[in-house]
């Protein structure tokens, strides 16, 4: 059966389980910081028990841990534990099952995902993002937008990740509600203007593409430290976490068929244009 991460508990615990081997460090030596056993201590890295925030900052500087990793383990922490702060507010209208990929997406080295049917989040522009969420019939669609809109920080940091989309041509004919042109051309006109972020990759899977078939959506993480990289599956009922090697693999594989089916970047760019000027002339023919 396939190793899934299900809970920020687990990704904690395999995280500090991690950290500890590196300080090369006994369960029962850390047993002896935190002043508790050291079947606690397994429990807690095998994510059956919680652990108090002061017991992982505690168990960090025995580690030697400081820093970005730091705060990024800490972030990790107060989502396993289920504090309100970071989540609360108008962040608390964001899906329990999706904190941990939005506390890891800045922390991340590269980002590879793959979208059918719809552009993905960090890709919409507002006036995309607002129809969505109001054809959902969302109950605070302020929340939600705000939301969405923090989450492109991420191509704003010192060192943002690299991050490769592969969207399909569905997605960009396929608006939310239905037929919208003003909706999508302002869309793809958004997709266009991105160009000024040098790690941020479209790529576009045409309908013509030579590919047997395609898979549903997923996005694949990579870390630069001792995070392990996964695999993230979102569904109808929530979001899956693969972190097995073998199920990575076989994501990765896929990914990579894909962009090889995809198109070039300045390909991208001239087909992106192409479909500006037919939902322009969509546009002037309804007004």
């Amino acid at each position: 059966m396939a190793s899934t991460v299900t809970s920020r508990r687990k990704q904690l615990g395999n995280e500090l389980r991690h950290a500890r081997t590196a300080a090369r460090m006994t369960q029962q030596q850390v047993a002896e910081v935190l002043g508790c056993t050291q079947g606690k201590v397994n429990k807690i890295e095998s994510g059956a028990v919680g652990v108090k925030l002061g017991d992982v900052r505690s168990m960090l500087n025995a580690f030697g841990i400081n820093g970005e990793e730091a705060d990024t383990l800490m972030n990790l922490a107060r989502a396993a534990a289920g504090q309100r702060g970071h989540w609360s507010g108008y962040r608390s209208v964001v899906p329990h099952w999706f904190r941990t990929f939005t506390d890891l997406e800045p922390a991340a080295a590269e980002i590879l995902t793959w979208h059918g049917e719809r552009i993905p989040g960090p890709l919409q522009s507002e006036h995309y993002m607002l129809k969505q969420f109001t054809e959902a019939g969302a109950t605070d669609v302020t929340s939600l937008v705000r939301n969405r809109l923090d989450r492109k920080a991420v191509f704003e940091q010192q060192q943002p990740p690299y991050y490769r989309f592969i969207i399909s041509e569905g997605a960009l004919r396929r608006a939310p509600g239905g037929f919208a042109p003003a909706v999508m051309l302002d869309q793809v006109e958004h997709l266009l203007s991105l160009e000024k972020h040098p790690r941020v990759y479209v790529h576009v899977l045409p309908f013509g593409a030579r590919l047997a078939a395609v898979p549903n959506d997923f996005t694949i993480m990579r870390f630069p430290d001792r995070t392990r990289d996964f695999v993230y599956i979102e569904h109808s009922a929530g979001g899956l976490y693969l972190d097995d090697v073998k199920d990575f693999n076989i994501f990765v594989d896929s990914w990579d068929r894909l962009r090889g089916a995809a198109l070039e970047r300045q390909e991208t760019r001239q087909f992106l244009k192409e479909l500006a000027e037919s939902y322009r002339a969509q546009m002037q023919q309804i007004q």
